[in-house]
């Protein structure tokens, strides 16, 4: 079994949102995202998708994008990203997902040897961070614990543990955060995250903070391809 990560999908099959409004590189995205999905992944590979899968902004209209994803092939875990408004309780996004389709929230699920669990994340704070953006960060320290939590219970000796996060857990210039304190603690080997987008982006396609490996998997920053994890 491989496993591949990849984020920030943007898709837009039952609305009106073309990504390629932000440059060039996101012209056809999916056409090449999919091309490269299906000559790497087999039917029992997975495929971790770290958020912003969908410009839908409620259930219905996301059921388009998220069948275009049970197409392709493996097993694909998905966490909610920030643009994700149509992601409404974990048991409604179950009810719309193929059985290939695996969301997470706040929660585990082992495959294999390996345990996968996630949460969203949030924005690290700063001086100048708004009261409103310091509770949910802190709840989402929470619900990253919780996951983690449940990940540790299902763990057995030779597994490993994969966390999948929307959000940076570092700030700009990579300064390890309570999230990351806490993704330490629990021994995770990889952690797979989007959200960053653009040419002008600096961030560091993979950084190692305390013997955990970091992975950026925004499609327009991996060239619309998959990135290997395992």
């Amino acid at each position: 079994m491989n496993i591949y990560a990849i984020s920030d999908l943007h898709l837009s099959f039952s609305t009106d949102k073309p990504m390629n409004v932000f440059g060039g590189d996101w012209e056809g995205h999916f056409d090449r995202i999919k091309e490269d999905w299906q000559s790497k992944v087999k039917n029992d590979d997975v495929v971790l998708i770290a958020g912003d899968i969908s410009w839908a902004m409620n259930i219905e209209e996301a059921k388009a994008d998220l069948k275009e994803i049970e197409k392709l092939n493996g097993k694909k875990i998905i966490i909610k990203g920030n643009h994700d408004y149509w992601w409404a309780s974990l048991n409604k996004v179950k009810n719309i997902c193929g059985e290939s389709i695996i969301p997470l929230q706040n929660n585990a699920i082992k495959i294999n040897n390996y345990v996968f669990c996630g949460t969203r994340g949030w924005t690290i704070p700063t001086k100048q961070s708004s009261s409103d953006d310091i509770k949910i960060y802190r709840r989402e320290v929470g619900r990253l614990k919780l996951a983690l939590d449940e990940a540790a219970k299902m763990k057995e000796t030779d597994d490993t543990i994969v966390v999948l996060i929307h959000y940076p857990p570092f700030d700009v210039n990579y300064n390890a955060s309570e999230l990351v304190m806490t993704i330490r603690e629990y021994g995770v080997e990889k952690v797979v995250y989007g959200h960053l987008h653009g040419k002008q982006c600096r961030a560091q396609p993979v950084v190692d903070k305390f013997g955990t490996k970091y992975i950026l998997t925004s499609c327009d920053l991996t060239g619309n391809k998959l990135i290997k994890i395992y």
